[in-house]
């Protein structure tokens, strides 16, 4: 089925009064761009059905809808085929699986899972899709051992198989070279926040495998993508820096070679195809600033004009994608006022369009945008905060007046950036101020600062939940009505305020987060624990202070009442989580609500199950803080 793109701007509900509701604001629609061909077509994903579903977009504007399949899902062109490569998991419970579908003709209506060719499929294990070429698919698997990820390239024509790696941990990214037999790898390092640098194949002499960084360096090192030549590769790294920088790298002398690097802020780049050119993203305080370089020399050739202030590169987008032949680069666009567009830019010109927009049915309202804080906390340092506040709001609903909800970011190594969220801009409208801090552990900040909360530091994160509280009077905010709001690492913090710091909370929304991080990595999926062990500790040597820093250990402090949100199916933070917390705040006779998702997995990937969940969230948040003012 065709349809303009217009089909998906639809949204029902708003008053007349020109504000906006929790169900209005979560029925926006979000696009994000996946892939561009030579034609300008772009393949994205639209929730106009509730999850994210592929459509192809035109350049004359037509949407074609290509998918109906039961949980959200991503793709990629084939290239040299009108065909798709299709990720797809079931009910949120990230085993993904790969499978096709042809272009040639476009379907006359959304897929569903029968309308699919099955490429690599096996429900018991993870496949996740990591580059594309002719004839091929190269992916990563846990299946050897459900724990190590191993690179495979996956021939499309009779199904052939090559192991390119398996070498043990995890894989992030791979680049395959120009001659079709080497390929550099991005593994897991083993410090935390870290990764390591392999080269495979031919070149890497005797065994196959070189590794061109140290498994110990205190690095970030991606985004490797090779140079036409195939001789070297532009890579993202902090290596001997507090921001990352961009490098070219020599793999047969490991010779590094600055491109461009910014004292105050971290960079990312993608180079295009033919090598001519190159897309910088600058992370300003959680902004996007995007430029375009000569790719030889690292020399601005001119800045991209993003429609505000905003995010556009990496989590929680999909990241810039250029065409093949190097004319367009498409990407996704978000703000705290923008629910997510598609931009495409013009290489050659320069010039920036909207293909697919989601702000059409927010003609008339106004949304909050954050101002950016510093907070000073007791040991000297400064958190990174966005406070969001409407006064027009407050006035609205004078009983929260003064309430606030800090909102808690997931990772730990991840980072609040400005991006629409449909629930701080309801918390918002509701009338509560909203801070979004980048407490110590987030990235964006420098490696000093995503390092300052590793292990044995872990609780001087929580900490700053405290300082973050001292600092509220200085913006006329009410200590006695404050809450604690965070999904996944966001909500074990939401847990350890309730639990470490019980006088300061009057409340707490916990979404799929860690009750204790033992149980939390003793039951977690086994590649997980692999992973999550840099960060917070291994069972077998840091069991005690891990026990110590679980908010389970100190459970009879916890006093504020709790919402718990968790999906049924997620195999990061599984539901035993929520299951053994809820059971012991009922036995102590603390108020806690526990809402459980069966078809969702790490989060609430489904509208339908959001339109249910945050809504009774947000209503919780409001009864309790309006009770604390007069308590």
């Amino acid at each position: 089925m065709s349809c303009q793109s217009g089909a998906y701007d639809h949204v029902v509900g708003y008053g007349r009064d020109m504000t906006i509701g929790m169900v209005d604001l979560l029925n926006l629609p979000v696009w994000r761009a996946f892939d561009v061909d030579d034609a300008g077509r772009i393949l994205a994903g639209s929730d106009a059905t509730g999850s994210i579903q592929l459509v192809e977009l035109e350049p004359d504007g037509t949407a074609t809808e290509l998918t109906a399949l039961p949980g959200a899902c991503r793709g990629r062109y084939l290239p040299g085929a009108r065909t798709v490569v299709v990720e797809h998991d079931q009910g949120g419970d990230e085993r993904a699986q790969l499978s096709l579908l042809s272009l040639d003709p476009p379907p006359r209506a959304p897929v569903g899972l029968d309308g699919l060719t099955p490429l690599v499929h096996d429900p018991r294990f993870f496949h996740r899709l990591l580059d594309v070429s002719v004839g091929r698919v190269v992916y990563t698997t846990n299946r050897r051992n459900d724990v190590d990820f191993d690179v495979l390239v996956h021939e499309i024509d009779g199904g052939r198989e090559t192991v390119v790696y398996d070498g043990g941990s995890g894989i992030d990214e791979v680049a395959v070279a120009p001659n079709g037999a080497d390929a550099v790898l991005v593994r897991y390092g083993r410090q935390a926040m870290s990764d390591q640098l392999l080269l495979a194949g031919p070149s890497a002499g005797d065994g196959g495998l070189r590794e061109l960084t140290d498994a110990d360096e205190h690095a970030q090192h991606f985004l490797p993508h090779w140079d036409p030549d195939g001789r070297t590769l532009t890579v993202s790294s902090s290596r001997d820096r507090e921001f990352t920088a961009l490098w070219r790298l020599d793999p047969a002398s490991e010779t590094w070679t600055e491109l461009l690097a910014d004292a105050e802020y971290d960079l990312a780049g993608w180079p295009s195809p033919d090598g001519r050119l190159l897309l910088v993203h600058t992370n300003d305080d959680g902004a996007s600033r995007l430029s375009l370089h000569d790719a030889a020399d690292g020399r601005e050739l001119s800045r991209v004009a993003l429609p505000g202030a905003g995010w556009t590169a990496l989590f929680p987008m999909p990241a810039p994608v250029w065409s093949p032949n190097s004319r367009f680069v498409v990407l996704s666009f978000t703000s705290p006022v923008v629910p997510g567009d598609i931009l495409r830019i013009d290489a050659e010109s320069g010039e920036v369009a909207t293909v697919a927009s989601s702000t059409g049915p927010l003609a008339g309202i106004t949304l909050a945008e954050p101002t950016s804080h510093r907070v000073p906390t007791p040991d000297g340092r400064w958190v990174p905060c966005f406070v969001h506040r409407s006064v027009e709001a407050e006035a609205r609903a004078p009983e929260l007046a003064g309430s606030v909800v800090l909102h808690i970011h997931g990772g730990p190594e991840g980072q609040a950036v400005r991006r629409f969220s449909p629930v701080i801009q309801a918390l918002v409208e509701a009338g509560h101020t909203v801070l979004e801090p980048n407490v110590r552990g987030s990235v964006g900040y420098g490696r000093s600062w995503y390092s300052a909360d590793d292990i044995r530091l872990r609780m001087d994160s929580v900490a700053d939940l405290a300082a973050l509280h001292a600092w509220l009077p200085s913006q006329g905010l009410d200590q006695d009505r404050a809450a604690l709001w965070g999904g996944s690492y966001g909500g074990y913090m939401v847990l350890c305020g309730l639990a470490f710091q019980p006088g300061l909370w009057a409340a707490g929304v916990d979404i799929v987060g860690m009750s204790s991080l033992v149980t939390f990595l003793e039951n977690t999926s086994a590649y997980r624990r692999a992973m999550r062990e840099r960060e917070y500790g291994s069972l077998e040597h840091d069991r005690e202070f891990l026990e110590s820093a679980s908010p389970l250990s100190r459970i009879d402090d916890i006093r504020a009442p709790l919402f718990v949100i968790h999906g049924a199916n997620d195999p990061r933070v599984p539901l035993g989580e929520a299951e053994q917390l809820a059971a012991a705040l009922e036995g102590n006779g603390v108020e806690c609500e526990l809402m459980v998702y069966d078809d969702e997995g790490h989060g609430l990937a489904k509208r339908a199950n959001r339109l249910d969940a945050y809504p009774k969230a947000i209503a919780f948040a409001g009864r309790h803080l309006a009770k604390a003012a007069g308590s």
